[in-house]
């Protein structure tokens, strides 16, 4: 039972990093209405634009701080030069074209960085215990500064005026448009947030991890796993999918070893698409 009490903790701090890219995915599919592949690469990114900003300065803050902004530019320029372009096409073109968009991104840090694997030098500490359940304090960092994201982000969307109106795009775009909310604002501020939340997943789980060209892509299943479980353009499903998805993860990882943990991914995506298409907070939607 210990066992499993430490694995689901593991779990907890892995599925908050996965919740966060998923949030990424289904912000950019509420609103721009397809699934952008290249969230995952924009993790990887960031987490690169921390690495040099720490080792600029020293601090993890600035690092970081770094890495939002680099993320945020990333999901800006290419909606400015890529997604704009493709509004009025079928979401299958905007979705190749973030393939594409990912591609690249991968291909210029592989050239930029190589193909070795990188870390960021955190203290070494000594693991402490809570009724005899280890806890790794990094961990703890992980996690509060990942639930510090999610909350600013969801003040975003409901407490500012331009969340508000992100909102209201997402529920019904029409409506939105005619009730004279400008779709550029909204696409802007979608982008920027949209790409400052998938950098701060990449610095978290280069953190947890290592950082290669690679690992952002690698994290794209899982977050897109989590995005169909808890409803694909729900926020808090997202959220909450990606939890449940990294703990099950862990815990099962005993059984078909940590090579093969993965399958579960594959294995949930596939059952909700089979069995329940709106995943666990959608709601069915009628079309007339």
């Amino acid at each position: 039972m210990r066992d499993i009490i430490e694995l689901a903790s593991i779990g907890l701090v892995s599925g908050l990093v996965i919740g966060l890219a998923a949030l990424a995915v289904t912000l950019v599919f509420g609103i721009a209405r397809f699934a952008n592949a290249a969230t995952g690469d924009t993790m990887t990114l960031g987490a690169y634009a921390a690495l040099i900003g720490t080792a600029w300065t020293g601090s993890f803050l600035a690092g970081g701080a770094l890495g939002i902004a680099a993320g945020a530019a990333t999901g800006l320029l290419a909606y400015h030069f890529v997604f704009k372009k493709l509004e009025q096409r079928s979401s299958v073109a905007s979705l190749l074209a973030s393939i594409g968009v990912g591609f690249v991104i991968r291909a210029v840090l592989g050239l930029v960085f190589g193909h070795g694997q990188q870390v960021f030098q955190l203290p070494m500490v000594r693991p402490f215990r809570i009724y005899d359940i280890r806890v790794q304090p990094n961990d703890l960092k992980i996690a509060a500064a990942a639930i510090v994201t999610l909350v600013v982000v969801f003040l975003i969307l409901h407490a500012t005026p331009i969340g508000r109106r992100m909102r209201a795009v997402a529920d019904d775009p029409m409506l939105a448009k005619v009730s004279g909310i400008a779709p550029k604002r909204v696409m802007i501020a979608l982008w920027a947030l949209a790409g400052g939340v998938s950098a701060v997943a990449g610095v978290l789980l280069g953190m947890k991890t290592v950082v290669s060209p690679e690992m952002g892509w690698e994290m794209l299943l899982p977050a897109f796993a989590a995005a169909v479980l808890g409803g694909i353009g729900h926020p808090v499903g997202a959220v909450v999918a990606g939890i449940l998805l990294g703990v099950a993860q862990e815990v099962v990882s005993p059984l078909v070893g940590f090579t093969y943990k993965i399958a579960l991914t594959y294995a949930v995506l596939l059952g909700v698409l089979l069995f329940r298409p709106r995943g666990l907070f959608g709601r069915n939607e009628g079309v007339r």
